[in-house]
């Protein structure tokens, strides 16, 4: 005899039920449990993501101090700088492309304790370096670690998050690669670069004995046909007393829908390419904003323009704002909602591109020369612009552009495009298409990071800020018109509505 309405929705639905319902306590008992525990598992994955902060903006105080080594062979130019702060997207871009075929064949868990081991041989080189090609080289296996993180952490942390907290959890690859940063940031006042390159091995040996205990994801265990191991792992990750038959049949039942590789005629379809697209455009535009740029010439951009503290300062309170902001969007994305911060995030970007555009076509200039990397050969803006007084309050103005900009970034389209990603993308082709949208964003990353310093010589600093506030701009529309609010929806109601060919979740 079938059980009657097996697998509906909520309790109300158990037309036999076994036992009585639990107490509103003993509900928020279970609950604090399962979540405890997808805590921990999520703790562990995003240690990787801290090594990507880590690493991405290992060059803001490392340039500088090499631009004045007097060690001949680690000494750099304009040029060795730039390919030293670029190089780490075209390994990024790499590590994108095989988590294309790493994220579905040893699954997310096992290619994300991959990266450990490029990211640990990166900053061994770095730490030894005694020439260019070695920190080249070691710049780029920290970033090929830091592109395979990208595309399998998120992919990781959706599929074993409950609906509920899922927005929250889908913050903390942004969030700890933020706080990645700012450790270096932070720790680049007090260390020389070699041992800057020695403590980012820490946080990798950290992840790796802490993922050895966690278990594999559920969805893609029964992908691989792994049925009992998949509901040990659901079982632990929700707690022992936790129900967990509903949430088990429903992810099984999408599973075995999906169980077929992916053809070419049905990635035409729209209910499978439409996702798919909408996320590699967000990837796309998000780096188009010019945080990546931002972020690997930071104290480099404060040293050419009329700032009121230290440049390392000026970096190390970014860092922080950018924390604080992460936190913040942590906090109310499942309350606000995914689009709401994405409109808040572009008008702030935008806000803070065109201020930072003008402030340099008509400020002050620095009383000195830049003391770094030289980023303008010309006088910022013309030669009528007045010199800066080092109390003027007017040079706060950088800081305080740049502190909103990396605030609107990091309160929407840094970690919502990370979320957006690992929830709409389709089951069947969610490994390789979170591989292409890492590939699409660093390989865009390597266009915007190298370019940079050619424009600025070309054009002036401001030209930049000026494009990237156009960009913040199309932004705005695009999240108008392309992005669906999947706040509270599981990943099976996301891949439900892309499949309805509807627009919206109230329609």
């Amino acid at each position: 005899m079938q059980e009657p309405l097996l697998g509906a929705e909520g309790p109300d639905y158990d037309t036999f039920p076994e036992k009585p319902p639990p107490s509103p306590r003993e509900t928020t008992r279970l609950g604090a449990l399962q979540n405890k525990r997808v805590f921990l598992a999520t703790f562990a994955a995003v240690l990787g993501n801290f090594s990507f902060g880590y690493a991405l903006v290992y060059t803001s105080p490392v340039i500088p101090a090499l631009e004045h080594s007097l060690d001949p062979n680690l000494s750099l130019t304009k040029t060795q700088a730039s390919w030293f702060g670029s190089v780490f997207t075209l390994g990024a871009a790499a590590g994108g492309l095989s988590a294309m075929v790493l994220n579905d064949l040893l699954g997310r868990k096992l290619s994300i304790m991959c990266s450990a081991v490029p990211s640990a041989a990166g900053y061994a080189l770095m730490a030894g370096a005694h020439g260019l090609w070695m920190l080249l080289l070691g710049r780029t296996l920290t970033g090929f670690a830091g592109g395979l993180t990208a595309a399998c952490i998120p992919v990781y942390v959706s599929e074993i998050a409950p609906a509920g907290v899922r927005g929250a959890l889908g913050a903390t690859p942004q969030l700890m690669a933020v706080f990645g940063s700012l450790s270096l940031y932070a720790l680049g006042l007090l260390l020389p670069w070699r041992w800057l390159a020695v403590a980012g091995e820490g946080p990798v040996l950290v992840m790796i004995l802490l993922l050895g205990f966690m278990p594999n994801s559920p969805r893609f265990l029964l992908s691989r046909g792994r049925d009992s191991e998949a509901l040990q792992a659901l079982a632990w990750l929700r707690g022992a007393d936790a129900d967990i038959r509903w949430e088990f049949e429903q992810i099984q039942d999408n599973v075995r829908r999906q169980s077929s590789h992916l053809s070419w005629a049905e990635a035409r379809d729209p209910h499978m390419y439409r996702p798919i697209v909408i996320a590699l455009l967000m990837r796309f535009l998000q780096q188009l904003t010019g945080i990546t740029p931002t972020l690997v010439y930071l104290q480099s951009i404060f040293d050419s323009t009329a700032v009121l503290l230290p440049p390392e300062d000026d970096a190390a309170i970014v860092g922080a704002v950018r924390l604080l902001s992460v936190l913040i969007a942590a906090l109310t994305m499942d309350l606000a909602g995914r689009k709401a911060l994405l409109f808040v995030s572009a008008a702030s970007m935008f806000a803070a591109n065109l201020t930072l555009g003008l402030y340099v076509h008509f400020g002050p200039k620095p009383l000195t020369p830049n003391s770094t990397m030289g980023l303008e050969s010309v006088p910022l803006g013309g030669t009528e612009q007045p010199l800066a007084t080092p109390t003027s309050y007017l040079t706060l103005v950088p800081l305080l552009a740049t502190m909103l900009f990396i605030m609107g970034y990091a309160m929407g389209w840094g970690p919502i495009t990370w979320l957006l990603m690992s929830e709409i993308l389709p089951l069947r082709a969610r490994g390789v298409a979170s591989g292409l949208c890492v590939l699409v964003s660093w390989l865009t990353a390597f266009a915007l990071t190298k370019s940079f310093l050619l424009v600025v010589n070309a054009f002036g600093l401001q030209a930049p800020f000026f494009f990237f506030a156009a960009v913040c701009s199309v932004n705005l529309a695009f999240t108008g018109c392309c992005v669906p609010e999947t706040k509270g929806r599981s990943l099976e109601q996301i891949e439900s509505f892309f499949r309805s060919g509807r627009r919206s979740f109230r329609r």
